[in-house]
């Protein structure tokens, strides 16, 4: 189990992804900054001087009556931004990775030889002679 654990960190995906998670946040900050102090003032612009910005207020004097659209403008171009950039920086290539290796234009992982398996069953066994209760017969 730890072997397979151990393998799987080193693969390289864990990693990855870690680092792609990191990265992600970090640009999503930087996307919704843009948008919130950029777009929606922007935005705002078409309203007049004496609105808070591009919204209704339900109730005159009310500001928790007020629905902002202009946030809502920005949230979702916020989305689009972010959904763009992981579409084409992530989904895009990995995708025409799979095509190429599909193709035969490139070559995928390399699978394991028929000695490493046979190599994996033999310490397998060994350990589940070592440690008879162990098994996964559950």
């Amino acid at each position: 189990m730890i072997k397979g654990f151990k393998d799987f960190v080193l693969r390289g995906n864990v990693v990855d992804l870690a680092v792609a998670v990191v990265v992600g946040a970090a640009f999503s900050s930087i996307v919704t900054s843009f948008t919130s102090h950029i777009l929606q003032p922007l935005i705002n612009v078409v309203t007049p001087p004496s609105s808070p910005g591009f919204g209704v207020e339900l109730v005159a004097g009310r500001e928790n009556t007020y629905i902002d659209f202009a946030a809502l403008i920005t949230a979702a171009i916020n989305f689009l931004i972010v959904a763009a950039v992981v579409y084409f920086l992530i989904v895009f290539p990995l995708n025409t990775l799979k095509e190429r290796r599909r193709r035969g234009e490139e070559p995928g992982p390399a699978e394991p030889t028929d000695v490493e398996l046979l190599a994996e069953i033999r310490d397998l066994l060994r350990a589940q002679q070592e440690h008879p209760g162990t098994g996964q017969n559950r």
